[in-house]
């Protein structure tokens, strides 16, 4: 069984949504157990990360990067990484904002270079748009292209909040690939003797 905590901040509700997203989509791959957790919920103590396996962070996109209580996550973990606990685990990064673009790219880069700096392994976005292929804007998976990780846009958080089925797509998908790479790195204790 290989475990995988999904780690975001959502102040009006969108991040969440493709939070919730993504963990389905890492939950149907066989053998995985996720958990959902609020990143301001691990500020105090970010012992608990221990344990996983992988990480797949979220984040709206405010100002060019990752949301204020997202980055103070970040930062507690100052003490895990001198002592090196997050090494060798698995890592990727998905962020929403209200535009397509919105910049973020630069909210990505945050996540990656903050898993690098632990030592972790990236797994980046593997889908090629589908618009390529006559499949809708609006419908089309990785429609706003990133391979860094997976980008969503969502409105000016209106009540009745719709989304791109193409993003939600996405999410579904992108918790997927992650969870089964996760899979295929698993190796046993004979195939390492």
């Amino acid at each position: 069984m290989k475990h995988i905590a999904v780690i975001f901040h959502s102040a009006h509700g969108n991040t969440e949504h493709f939070a919730r997203q993504v963990v389905a989509g890492a939950r149907s791959v066989p053998d995985t157990e996720v958990s959902l957790l609020k990143a301001e919920d691990l500020t105090r103590d970010p012992d608990p990360l221990i344990p996983f396996d992988g990480f797949i962070w979220g984040s709206p996109t405010y100002l060019g990067g990752v949301s204020g209580p997202f980055k103070s996550f970040m930062d507690s973990t100052g003490r895990l990484w001198r002592t090196q606990q997050l090494m060798g685990k698995l890592a990727a990064g998905f962020t929403v904002s209200a535009l397509p673009s919105g910049d973020k790219q630069s909210t990505l880069l945050s996540m990656f270079t903050f898993s690098m700096q632990h030592g972790m392994i990236w797994v980046g976005n593997p889908f090629l748009p589908e618009q390529q292929k006559g499949v809708p804007y609006e419908q089309a998976l990785n429609r706003l292209g990133s391979w860094t990780g997976m980008m969503a846009q969502a409105g000016h958080s209106a009540p009745g909040q719709s989304f791109a089925p193409g993003d939600e797509r996405t999410a579904h998908a992108f918790g997927q690939n992650f969870a089964s790479v996760l899979a295929r790195m698993a190796v046993t204790e004979e195939e390492v003797v």
